[in-house]
């Protein structure tokens, strides 16, 4: 159920190290404008919607469909969210959650750790972030890691992450970091739209270089999320850095995980911070992976030195129309829906038909709940 990409003796030692192991999922959610630019995501049908996405997934995630939803589940182009996969898993396999709120444009409506972060600026003005708060929550990322590793003991955390536009500020890092990562990118769209993020990217780096020109202490890696990234990215990274001094990490999500890694390596080299990145794998979907308009595991192949792995659902033979989208490009992977995936192999040794069950029933659940009430004879 589960296959390594790249890096596969150390992502065997990983697998093994955890199996029949359960986690905790940590899951992260930030909010750039980049994500309202029409086109760029598909994970909101219209930019309002996607302003919504992070807050509605959190809701979904934390409480299921055991309450009427406040945020409901955004429309989608094609398909549906992912974190109906990941409701799906935490909730069989009770595996706990947390939610940390790194920047949002509106609360959650379930509980959740505040972080000391705001929405983040279109990464085309160069200017996402003020550094003072990308160095607040850096602060804060590595004291939650270093807790979160503690509580997982023998066992390892998850962490996932939830923003609309985040693969435009995952490239948008990359590339500042010096990785020649041009059309490799993921997308939730069904064939990536890498000239329009790149134009983003490129448009908000090159503004930022021209603001520094005579600044060298500009250049720092929290400079470089200050200037083009989301606040998740610093928190996650951080967390990632702390929680590897005591146990496993796996970064949920495709190549903004990537990113995230190739941040927390640069972060733990400028600032001399102990960790343990053998301990540390990305964790995502064979949609992600083996995205034909991408290069997933060219990416990880550029950052080098972690293993990509990939759950190998399938819902090729599912009785809905709306999961078989997946097979066809469509949403792929979000809300540590590919982590969780792993995960549930690792722990009860779930197979596909275990999987698939799951997953449809939570899907025939939010379609109960989603028919109109009948109107009264």
């Amino acid at each position: 159920m589960n296959r390594i990409y790249t890096q596969t003796p150390q992502g065997q030692r990983w697998l093994r190290r955890y199996r029949g192991h359960r986690p905790r999922l940590a899951c992260v959610l930030g909010f750039t404008e980049t994500g309202l630019i029409p086109g760029i995501s598909a994970a909101g049908a219209t930019p309002d919607d996607r302003r919504f996405t992070a807050i509605a997934d959190a809701e979904f995630l934390w409480q299921g469909l055991k309450a009427p939803a406040q945020y409901p589940l955004p429309p989608l182009l094609e398909g549906v969210s992912p974190v109906l996969i990941a409701r799906a898993i935490v909730a069989a396999q009770l595996i706990p959650v947390m939610i940390f709120d790194a920047g949002l444009p509106v609360a959650p409506s379930v509980p959740h750790i505040e972080l000391p972060g705001q929405p983040a600026a279109c990464v085309s003005s160069g200017q996402a972030l003020p550094l003072a708060v990308v160095e607040r929550l850096f602060r804060q990322g590595l004291a939650w890691g270093h807790h979160l590793g503690n509580q997982v003991d023998s066992d390892y955390v998850i962490l996932g992450e939830c923003v609309v536009g985040g693969t435009t500020t995952a490239l948008a890092v990359l590339l500042g970091l010096g990785l020649p990562i041009t059309d490799k990118m993921g997308s939730s769209h069904v064939t990536c739209n890498h000239a329009q993020k790149q134009a983003i990217a490129n448009q908000g780096l090159a503004r930022w270089r021209a603001a520094i020109a005579t600044d060298a202490t500009a250049v720092s890696p929290l400079a470089l999320v200050a200037a083009v990234g989301d606040p998740m990215q610093v928190v996650v990274a951080a967390m990632a850095i702390g929680a590897s001094c005591h146990g496993g990490v796996m970064l949920a999500g495709g190549t903004q995980m990537l990113a995230v890694y190739a941040l927390a390596r640069s972060l733990a080299r400028a600032y001399r911070l102990s960790w343990q990145p053998e301990r540390v794998v990305v964790g995502t979907t064979r949609w992600v992976a083996e995205d034909p308009t991408c290069d997933t595991v060219g990416v990880a192949e550029l950052v080098g030195d972690v293993p990509l792995i990939a759950t190998e659902l399938s819902f090729a033979t599912s009785r809905y129309e709306a999961l078989r989208r997946y097979e066809a490009g469509f949403v792929k992977e979000g809300v540590a829906a590919g982590g969780c995936a792993i995960a549930a192999h690792l722990y009860q040794h779930w197979q596909q038909p275990q999987l698939l069950h799951i997953i449809e029933s939570q899907y025939e659940q939010l379609q109960q709940q989603q028919q109109p009430a009948p109107v009264p004879s």
